[in-house]
């Protein structure tokens, strides 16, 4: 069977698309990291999702008005609760990037597909496969070896490991947890998307979503009273190549190949994001994954295949 739909003809093919986009996402960690050195968490996630819903207002406003004003309430509260999705989901994960590797935090962030499928029978009532409880296994498996090795020493032949109570209160294990955070939260933001895409435009849905997140990120910003001035140039510089890189072009470059693909090969690309980052981070910022780490790396990456793979059968 093949994976294109009978769509409209496109001047670029889609699978050259899913490779741009994969190349677009996978630079979020390394201009998040860059970006910590001067600007706050909370502040990063806010600019990225202000400065994208800034850029998407002319279009919405000419192309999507009217589709807009005419929402029903229904429909209007689940893209608010998309958008909070959204935000929490960016929140979480840009700090965990202040307390664990990037490879670390990139591979358990993208573990999104397989809470969907672990959720979909309770939200969407869809029936979880064989397969897929095989694949969450794995991927649970990796994230505990990842853990591991964030808090653990391995020398002379053997692991050195604190105790249980310090490996809680360890950076690492909050950075991990963090981003496993942020995947729960990312899965949540795709359910209520699956129950609103079929019905919307791409350019409406993402600038109400992405409009809905940067209001919600900039009340956390009020709350905690995190600073959005006094930054350098180049810290600015950054917010917009986040909120233009792997937010616009890396993300709707996978909702424009939805159009053309079915959606197994598009979720299937999202596991290119964190091998793509780790590639970044070695070159860019010195990060040099353990062995180990390679290891649950993979564990995870496979859970997540297995899982998407049986879903798109």
């Amino acid at each position: 069977m093949s994976i294109l739909y009978n769509k409209p003809p496109h001047r670029v093919p889609p699978k050259l698309a899913l490779l741009f986009g994969i190349l677009a996402v996978s630079t979020a960690a390394i201009f998040i990291r860059f970006a910590q050195e001067n600007a706050p968490s909370l502040a990063i996630a806010a600019y990225r999702l202000v400065i994208a819903s800034l850029i998407l207002t002319p279009f919405a406003v000419f192309r999507g008005r009217e589709e807009i004003r005419r929402l029903p309430p229904q429909q209007m509260g689940l893209l608010i609760l998309s958008g909070i999705f959204l935000a929490i989901h960016f929140a979480t994960w840009i700090t965990s990037l202040e307390y664990t590797t990037v490879a670390s935090s990139v591979v358990l962030v993208t573990t999104t597909p397989l809470w969907v499928a672990l959720f979909s029978p309770i939200v969407l009532k869809e029936r979880l496969s064989r397969w897929v409880i095989v694949g969450m296994l794995v991927a649970l498996a990796g994230g505990v070896v990842i853990g591991i090795s964030d808090a653990c020493q391995y020398t002379s032949g053997s692991f050195d490991c604190p105790s249980f109570g310090h490996f809680l209160e360890g950076r690492a294990f909050l950075g991990d947890f963090l981003a496993l955070a942020g995947a729960w939260a990312a899965a949540g933001y795709i359910m209520v998307g699956r129950k609103l895409r079929a019905g919307l435009s791409l350019i409406s849905y993402t600038f109400v979503v992405y409009g809905v997140s940067a209001l919600a990120l900039l009340g956390l910003v009020i709350m905690t009273r995190t600073p959005l001035r006094g930054y350098s140039i180049e810290t600015y510089l950054l917010f917009i190549a986040l909120a233009v890189f792997p937010q616009l072009l890396g993300h709707s470059t996978f909702n424009w190949a939805l159009r053309y693909l079915s959606a197994a090969p598009v979720s299937i690309s999202l596991l290119g994001e964190p091998v793509g980052s780790t590639i970044l981070a070695y070159f860019i910022l010195d990060e040099i994954p353990s062995p180990i780490k390679l290891v649950g790396a993979v564990l995870i990456l496979a859970g997540i295949y297995l899982a998407v793979r049986s879903s798109a059968r």
